[in-house]
């Protein structure tokens, strides 16, 4: 099978740390020119250092960006398309996390939860969209979350809003590119496992307790499938696929899926883990 991502040039934010540098890497490997951002200096210095050791480090280019100041987000997605002629693929998966309680959570950290997460899809897509269109090709994709879409608790109001924000504005869009040549997918994942969103972010107490009886997802998982999304110019992904019952049932019944999401008792599952 040949390199379906041959010659292209991809754009990941949140590109330096979890899923985001996963699907950097596989995209690189699928033949892409692949430049990724992210915000934290630490992950940027980790990645780096294993971008050095990977057989497609010469097409992988990391830079720190925040994706909230347009000047600058702006001056390197321009870069991009300067120094290369094209986007053919912008993968927004920048976010700020923080799981607390409303009272708990601070007026600024919601705000910046969205800020990075929506704020930064909409000034990317901006950017690009337009440049797609004239060039007749390209692809958006952004990632989402069930927490957007099943309010069963747990998860950070702004987070949850974030996410819902995500998915709402990829929708509207899906029917705004009816009669174009450039796609766009919404990502709704559940829990990923092994990475820095529960090492660092979310304690797993904060996770509806049946979670721990269902099977996470891996970040190879996620870039396998969303790799698959854009060659099948597939507009909606729901990882897993069960999620897609859980968010039906929601739709029916709120409170019941909430009750659903409660049973099992304390949850004692390591997220942090891939095991």
């Amino acid at each position: 099978m040949g390199l379906r991502f041959q010659n292209q040039v991809c754009v990941v934010t949140g590109g330096t740390q979890g899923i985001g540098w996963v699907m950097a890497q596989a995209l690189a490997a699928e033949g892409a020119t692949v430049f990724a951002c992210g915000f934290s200096q630490g992950s940027l210095d980790k990645a780096e250092v294993e971008r050095a050791t990977l057989p497609t480090a010469s097409q992988i280019h990391l830079s720190r960006c925040d994706v909230t100041d347009r000047v600058a987000y702006e001056a390197w997605l321009d870069a991009i398309w300067l120094g290369n002629g094209r986007i053919d693929l912008l993968i927004h998966n920048a976010a700020f996390v923080r799981w607390a309680d409303v009272t708990e959570m601070s007026i600024e950290e919601a705000q910046r939860t969205m800020r990075v997460g929506y704020d930064g899809l909409v000034i990317g897509t901006k950017f690009v969209l337009p440049k797609m269109q004239a060039a007749g090709y390209g692809h958006i994709v952004n990632i989402g979350s069930v927490a957007g879409r099943a309010f069963v608790g747990g998860a950070s109001a702004a987070y949850a809003a974030t996410k819902a924000a995500i998915d709402a504005y990829t929708q509207i869009l899906h029917a705004e590119l009816a009669n174009s040549p450039v796609n766009a997918t919404i990502v709704r994942l559940g829990t990923v496992a092994g990475t820095d969103f529960f090492r660092k972010h979310v304690s797993n107490e904060r996770m509806p307790p049946f979670t721990q009886f269902l099977p996470a997802l891996t970040p190879d998982r996620v870039a396998t499938a969303v790799l698959q999304a854009v060659v099948k110019k597939q507009q909606i992904l729901t990882l897993p696929r069960y999620l897609e019952l859980l968010t039906f049932v929601y739709n029916l019944s709120p409170r019941f899926a909430r009750w659903l999401a409660q049973m099992g008792g304390e949850n004692r599952k390591d997220y942090a883990r891939l095991d």
